[in-house]
């Protein structure tokens, strides 16, 4: 099992073009905290999140996980050296597969032996509530249930961060509800330090030990949330 793990952004920038995306962010984030970035479309969130999980560099600026640099400018380790679990918004399961075998596949990828894996599908699987649809293809499950798979995925190898691009955005109002609740608890449950980008601030506040509001590429505030009925400090 993998040790959560704490992270640092310091002075982070990034840009695009001549456009600044991120200016100089500062950002810490304690071993075990699940953190939302919240804000509108263009603010950043999507980004910062890219250069978490190693799709993009800064251009100035480090990133820390724990006590390992994990990306400055010109140089960042890539995804899979990470020890990452990422869920995103289009769920990004393979049709083919089964849902047990889409979600052995970080298992494959760390070589993890056959009977280990087995055991630890049908344990990621129970914990999402898909158990007996291990044998199904992602195209005879609904939204909810490919958003779960996602989920089990993403947590099977147990990773020491897990980040999440808006993994709710294209589902109803009442569903979104019901797997924040699902998800938070769920989260809790395992420990691990997370980062949840999203632009719905209820969503935030079901799920999150921290939001950070970003505006215009900067951190203009963080917040503890005190509860996860949506109360905060």
């Amino acid at each position: 099992m993998s040790a959560f793990t704490d992270i640092r952004l310091q002075g982070v920038s990034y840009a695009f073009g001549a456009h600044t995306v991120l200016n100089r962010i500062d950002l810490a984030i304690p071993s075990g905290t699940i953190v939302a970035l919240l804000g509108p479309s263009g603010c950043g969130k999507s980004t910062l999140l890219r250069l978490l999980a190693g799709l993009a560099q800064p251009a100035a600026g480090d990133i820390w996980f724990g006590d390992r640099c994990v990306a400055k400018a010109g140089w960042s380790l890539p995804p899979e050296a990470r020890d990452i679990g990422m869920v995103f918004q289009d769920y990004a399961l393979w049709p083919h597969m089964s849902v047990a075998q889409n979600v052995a596949f970080p298992l494959k990828m760390r070589n993890v032996p056959r009977a280990e894996r087995e055991a630890r599908i049908v344990q990621a699987l129970t914990r999402v509530g898909l158990a007996e649809f291990a044998d199904r293809k992602p195209a005879g499950l609904s939204g909810g249930q490919q958003q779960r798979v996602a989920l089990a995925r993403a947590i099977v190898a147990e990773p020491g961060v897990l980040l999440f691009d808006e993994p709710l955005s294209n589902l109803d109002t009442a569903l979104r509800e019901a797997l924040c609740h699902e998800m938070a608890r769920l989260l809790r449950q395992l420990g691990t330090t997370a980062v949840y980008v999203t632009h719905d601030r209820r969503e935030a506040e079901l799920l999150a030990d921290r939001i950070v509001h970003l505006a215009s590429g900067e951190v203009e505030s963080v917040r503890t949330v005190t509860s996860t009925s949506g109360e905060s400090a």
